[in-house]
């Protein structure tokens, strides 16, 4: 193996050994150089054709394959990286650094590997060192939602070995490249694993549940690698599947209407994350080179922008130790450049001319109309719009305009402040100049996004959505922020499942207590019948304390002892 070939998840790996043996300024150096280094040895000196595997146990583990879609995903991890370290560099949680640093690695290794026990080994590490991320915040909700949450990756994990032990009986190859679902049992297990990571609709309440439980800091990097990780694997493996353009349809539209109502703004954005994996599911199912171009650069842009988001949000519940729509507002006054910063992720993910989401999101809905996709396409203009609503103006709206709630605080702490301006600046950057990102694409397209039909559609869209949402309030039929805890899916397993389960071990309890009564009654009517026989005038037909059965029973034992001794019956 030559340098040009080395592991890069190895870097990382590496800078958590030296985060856990180290204090202040050199951790935090390391926090910071580990992303640069590793973004600089893939751009610069990583072999863009390298397949490095090795031979264990009779089989071909490919720890590096680097291509043109994996080296797109390095580079994002990379970046994702570097802005959650200056976020996360007031946190002196060693176990928390140790999670985060192992957590991008982990996802640096799962985008390299090139068979499936390589990518295993990496998803399983991906879901252990992810959920400290959510126990770190130390809260009993946390512990719980972390639990629920591993179990769904563990899970995942565990369809992902099936699937590819399936996968090599059938074809005797272990390489993770496409797979389809032609591949019948195998395929379907890989599929749904890959589902599980990716927030499938009735498979995305980890999500929900999780993201909004870790802490401050953890939520940024849980924002950027696990759902990454399972798009980049849908892309690599189940390209071009059209039951893939209906699954992305759906979640798309299905989380607006519980990001709608939900209070807690960081799970807010949870939904919105949701709805944004729909687009570039969907564009990997219509699998073109435009659309899957889309739903990788899509991928990139919401890792970003998404990115800010939870780290304006992660500000205001680091300095008011509160997150609740209905508790926030006015907050302009106190942090008025955190305030800026959210703006500008939130025009982002409104796709807005000149910011990120409009030169990646515009990526899909031109394939789909292009595929004769028009039924699709209103859907997802449906879920443009209600975006926008949820996290473009919502997700601002009550945090920091609202109403003033009275809460008057310090500005987010300065390192807070650069993250959160690194992550705005390339917001505006791949906004105002998409070649640069176009460039990375893996397939080869020709498409520009600021074509006057384009750009004057998506603003009547925006103009129009933030008129319905300004009507709706005036006329009091927005939906208000209560002080309530939604549930989805989640209800199944957090309160159908446990409800069930008390009743059934109600009624084997009921169940237990009747059996048991009917044989004493039996029994006592055994008794008394007794009593009313002849035999009863016996003294053997009398009840007896203990001491005096013992006595009868060490005496009959005795007496047949006694009998064997002396050969009687022999």
């Amino acid at each position: 193996m030559t340098m040009s070939e080395f592991p890069p998840f190895l870097l990382f790996f590496g800078a958590a050994v030296l985060v856990a043996i180290t204090r202040g300024l050199p951790r935090q150096l390391i926090l910071l150089a580990t992303p640069v280094i590793t973004g600089l040895y893939l751009w610069l000196g990583i072999n863009p054709e390298a397949d490095v595997a090795y031979t264990l146990m009779s089989y071909e583990l490919t720890l590096v394959r680097a291509d043109k879609l994996s080296l797109l995903f390095g580079y994002l991890f990379c970046i994702a990286s570097f802005f959650a370290g200056i976020f996360s560099l007031h946190v002196e949680d060693t176990k928390q650094h140790i999670a985060g640093v192992m957590y991008a690695g982990s996802a640096l290794g799962a985008v390299f590997s090139g068979d499936l026990i390589t990518l295993f080994i990496f998803w399983e590490l991906l879901a252990i060192s992810s959920v400290f991320l959510i126990w770190a915040r130390g809260t009993e909700r946390a512990l719980r939602a972390g639990m629920r949450y591993l179990v769904f990756q563990v899970l995942s994990g565990v369809l992902l070995l099936a699937g590819a032990l399936v996968y090599y009986r059938n074809t005797g190859s272990l390489e993770f490249d496409h797979i389809g679902l032609d591949a019948g049992i195998a395929g379907w297990l890989i599929f749904i694993a890959f589902g599980i990571k990716s927030a499938f609709p009735f498979l995305h309440s980890w999500l929900t549940d999780g993201y909004p439980e870790a802490t401050v800091t953890g939520t940024v990097l849980l924002s950027a690698f696990t759902t990454k990780v399972a798009v980049y694997a849908l892309a690599r493996g189940f390209a071009g599947e059209e039951i893939l353009i209906y699954i992305g349809v759906t979640m798309a539209c299905f989380p607006i209407f519980y990001a709608v109502i939900e209070n807690d703004l960081r799970k807010v954005l949870a939904y919105s994350l949701i709805n944004q994996i729909g687009f570039m599911v969907t564009g990997i199912g219509i699998g073109t080179a435009l659309a899957l171009n889309g739903a990788v650069a899509h991928a990139f842009s919401d890792v970003i922008f998404k990115g800010l988001l939870f780290m304006s949000m992660g500000a205001v519940l680091y300095r008011v130790g509160n997150i609740n729509g209905s508790d926030l507002g006015g907050l302009y006054k106190s942090m008025p450049k955190t305030t800026v910063l959210c703006i500008i992720g939130a025009l982002s993910i409104s796709a807005f001319p000149l910011f990120s989401g409009f030169v990646s999101k515009s990526m899909v809905m031109t394939a789909l109309m292009k595929e004769d996709y028009a039924y699709i396409w209103l859907l997802m203009l449906f879920a443009s719009a209600g975006v926008f609503h949820h996290a473009g103006i919502k997700i601002p709206y009550f945090a920091f305009f609202a109403h003033d709630s009275g809460i008057r605080t310090q500005e987010a702490p300065r390192n807070m402040l650069v993250a959160m301006s690194v992550a705005a600046l390339l917001c505006i950057f791949i906004g105002t100049q998409p070649q640069y990102l176009y460039a990375l694409l893996p397939w080869e397209m020709d498409y520009w996004p600021y074509d006057t039909t384009h750009v004057l559609a998506q603003l009547q869209l925006l103009f129009f959505s933030a008129l319905a949402f300004v009507w709706l309030n005036k006329r009091g039929l927005y939906p208000p922020e209560l002080r309530s805890v939604n549930l989805d899916m989640e209800w199944f397993y957090r309160r159908l499942v446990p409800a069930g389960a008390q009743r059934t071990l109600n009624l084997l309890h009921s169940a237990k207590e009747t059996t048991l009564a009917t044989v004493r009654a039996y029994m006592q009517g055994m008794q008394n019948e007794f009593g009313k026989s002849p035999m009863a005038k016996y003294h053997l037909s009398e009840s007896w304390p203990t001491g005096s059965m013992i006595f009868w029973i060490s005496a009959i034992l005795a007496a047949f002892l006694l009998l064997d001794l002396f050969g009687v019956g022999r």
